[in-house]
């Protein structure tokens, strides 16, 4: 049931970012989620609208324009494991479209299960 959302500068074009969304569902799915189990968002900001530390923390290499950061809200119970599985499959499979490991950052954020409800208000986890 994970949730995705996606924060990048726009210009960005549209394979670029079809390729991150595909990178995060792949790691997903090899971690466990069904594979229709996908629901992505993505915002685009002016840079004005969007300010990060191009260093932290102590980044050998600066950040750069196509810095995205990922927000991944699932349901709890996931181990610190899956989730170290989850980020090693999504820098992998990022460096195998050619985007930068350097320029990712992640949050994993957790919900409870009966705050989900897909269609017509009904909670199909509790």
């Amino acid at each position: 049931m994970p949730l995705i959302t996606l924060t990048l500068l726009k210009g960005r074009d549209a394979t670029e970012k079809r390729n991150i969304c595909d990178a995060v569902h792949a790691a997903l799915v090899n971690n466990g989620v069904p594979a229709a189990d996908r629901f992505q968002r993505i915002i685009e900001l002016e840079p004005e609208n969007f300010i990060y530390n191009a260093n932290y923390p102590d980044l050998e290499v600066a950040r750069t324009d196509k810095f995205v950061m990922i927000e991944i809200l699932l349901s709890v119970g996931r181990s610190v494991k899956i989730k170290r599985k989850i980020l090693a499959d999504l820098m992998e499979n990022l460096k195998n479209k050619q985007i930068s490991p350097n320029d990712v950052m992640v949050c994993f954020k957790e919900t409870a299960w009966e705050n989900w409800a897909f269609a017509n208000g009904t909670q199909i986890h509790i």
